[in-house]
């Protein structure tokens, strides 16, 4: 009759016939009295979201104080009520610490079973837990129910305290979760998606947990392959900025001999990997085929709505905002999805309403708080977005992103110090990120520590180029390379930078104009006059261009007249043809005429009038670096 209730029970679990359920699991309960038998009517009435009653029944004798699973039941249901205290009252604020179980140690390990010899079969069938030698006699004498029931309470711990924002203890509790019962993903991803560790740090802990404890049907070789194998999934959630090589090998290996190249959390992953080395499109690629096999996977969101923000496709965020808010109002991507549209637009104010409520939805969504702060820094209010920047580097002290963006908060309003120390916290934790690198060079740059400023912006350009990265995403750590190249009067190289850049298809009076400044450092006059032209065809009113160009006809006029500008007319007419060279050669003799009747007349030597030039060099220097805001 037992084996009847029991089996009776399960299949109405397993049709959702809970009435079914509850209705057989009261019977078996009076019948047997087991605690098994009452946890698992306490279950029903968990999964049917009846918690005080749940909670009713676990109470019941001393089955809390007796049972793990027990109390891991009546504490989730207190979380699930809103009652934290009495969560943490019922699981105790002590993790058990003995339980853990270190990697490496031969003791822990299954005893390797030779299956191809005549006693491999018998060994096979009698190999049992009891051959294991775990860490401790304490973790010995606890069965496999109970080490999980034990991980899962460590992992309700975590939740209470992080509701609690006490993320250290939450994180402590995550992680001694994970490493007794290295199957307890729930722990895992909390560690991870909340950013809670630095990513040299999530390395360290995933080398710390012992995937020798998975047990498959007592068989040595299964159990081995499945330690791999989870170890290989836990590999693709790690942090991407550090160690991509060992990322790429692990999502290979699942794709290939586990057929799971079309997986949306590998796929997400590799996505992940791309959004960092800034391959946008295929990043967007990627995302969007997740997508269309299912639109309601909120996880590939975040990074799929990034995407299309640093396209510029517009007309895709309005209508995936649009869709989202009609038929998932309750999920905060939801509503950071119409936040971002509205970022992209430059209607600040509603970006900022959405993800605000994005973030009171869901207080630990990540990427809600960093748009709401950008919202702030988009209008030049720099201490809020300061303060909100704060607060998400509170909430996420794993990653580097909220230092880096306070750092480069403290750039726009000049605090070079306080810039400095925000973007060295930042490199403390990812030193692998070429935007935070292009912002330290910038620092170095304006505190005149030029060669520091040249060896970031190289190392920046040179990871990039390992990525992969999109060049043109990197063309602003090009313009200040040579920049600085120029302020170290290493003149040829920052010539040639400035032609890479404009080579690319960039059309920017600056650049143009810082150009014209090297070759005028160079002596090459009447190149200068084309260069600065060409920044003033693009921006006709750039005071900069016409002040160096002013200074260039003052000074081209005092030593050669008009033949040597005419010279220089000569040999560039052969590389741009006739019909350019006449209009540049009619606005150069109007404003040399215009030169003749304010009677400005250059004096001294060469070198004297080009020092004349540059006598605002290092305000021209400043203001042509270009930030990442730029």
């Amino acid at each position: 009759m037992e084996k009847f209730l029991r089996d009776w029970r399960q299949d109405a679990i397993n049709k959702h016939q809970y009435d079914t359920a509850i209705f057989v699991a009261d019977k078996l309960l009076a019948l047997t009295k087991d605690d098994q038998d009452a946890f698992w009517l306490a279950q029903v009435h968990f999964q049917t979201a009846h918690y005080t009653r749940a909670q009713a029944f676990l109470s019941r004798g001393d089955l809390i104080e007796r049972n793990p699973q027990c109390r891991y039941l009546h504490a989730h249901c207190s979380i699930k009520l809103g009652q934290t205290d009495e969560a943490l009252e019922t699981l105790g604020e002590k993790n058990p610490t003995h339980l853990i179980s270190a990697p490496g140690s031969a003791r822990q390990k299954l005893r390797h079973v030779d299956v191809n010899t005549r006693a491999g079969a018998r060994h096979q069938k009698t190999l049992s837990r009891t051959e294991r030698l775990p860490t401790s006699e304490e973790r010995d004498r606890e069965d496999s129910a109970s080490l999980k029931a034990e991980a899962g309470m460590c992992y309700l711990r975590g939740v209470c305290f992080a509701k609690k924002n006490a993320f250290d203890r939450a994180k402590e509790c995550y992680k001694i979760a994970v490493q007794i019962d290295v199957q307890c993903f729930e722990a895992f991803d909390q560690l991870m998606a909340n950013s809670l560790m630095h990513p040299s740090e999530e390395w360290k802990f995933l080398e710390s947990l012992n995937f020798d404890t998975i047990n498959v049907d007592n068989n040595s070789s299964l159990s081995q392959e499945a330690a791999q194998f989870t170890k290989q999934l836990y590999t693709t959630r790690l942090s991407k900025y550090s160690r991509p090589q060992e990322f790429t090998a692990a999502a290979e290996s699942l794709s290939t001999h586990y057929n799971l190249s079309e997986n949306p959390d590998i796929l997400l992953s590799k996505a992940d990997l791309l959004f960092t080395h800034c391959r946008f499109r295929d990043a967007l690629a990627l995302t969007s085929s997740i997508l269309e096999r299912d639109k309601n996977n909120f996880a590939t969101l975040p990074v799929h709505l990034a995407c299309l923000h640093e396209l510029g496709r517009k007309n895709e965020l309005f209508l995936l905002a649009h869709e989202l808010a009609d038929h998932n109002p309750q999920e905060p991507c939801a509503w950071l999805a119409v936040g971002v549209y509205y970022l992209s637009i430059n209607r600040i104010a509603e970006a900022r309403r959405y993800f605000s409520k994005s973030s009171m939805m869901d207080p630990h969504f990540g990427p809600a708080w960093i748009g709401f702060a950008h919202t702030f820094a988009a209008e030049g209010e720099h201490d809020q977005a300061i303060a909100a920047y704060g607060t998400a580097a509170r909430l996420f002290q794993g990653t580097h992103l909220p230092q880096l963006f306070i750092g480069m908060q403290n750039l726009q309003l000049n605090q070079l110090t306080l810039a400095h120390d925000y973007l060295n916290v930042a490199f403390d934790i990812c030193k692998q990120d070429p935007l935070l690198l292009n912002e330290l060079g910038v620092v170095f740059y304006h505190q005149d520590a030029l060669p520091d400023a040249i060896s970031m912006f190289r190392r920046a350009l040179n990871i990039a180029e390992i990525n992969d990265s999109d060049r043109d995403a990197w063309l602003p750590t090009r313009i200040n390379l040579a920049h600085a190249l120029r302020r170290c009067n290493q003149l040829d190289e920052s010539l040639s930078t400035f032609e890479d850049v404009l080579r690319a298809g960039i059309q920017d009076a600056g650049v143009f104009t810082a150009k014209g400044l090297v070759l005028l450092e160079m002596g090459r006059n009447w190149e200068a006059i084309i260069a600065l032209h060409e920044a003033l065809a693009v921006a006709p009113q750039d005071p900069m261009a016409t002040d160096l160009l002013n200074r260039t006809f003052e000074s081209n006029e005092s030593d050669n007249g008009e033949f040597g500008v005419n010279r220089g007319l000569d040999e560039y007419s052969e590389q741009v043809g006739d019909f350019e060279v006449e209009e540049l050669d009619r606005r150069i003799d109007g404003k040399l005429k215009e030169i003749q009747q304010n009677k400005v007349a250059g004096r001294g030597t060469r070198r004297t009038r080009n020092a004349a030039a540059l006598g605002e060099e290092s305000a021209y220097g400043e203001s042509m670096m270009v930030d990442s805001d730029g």
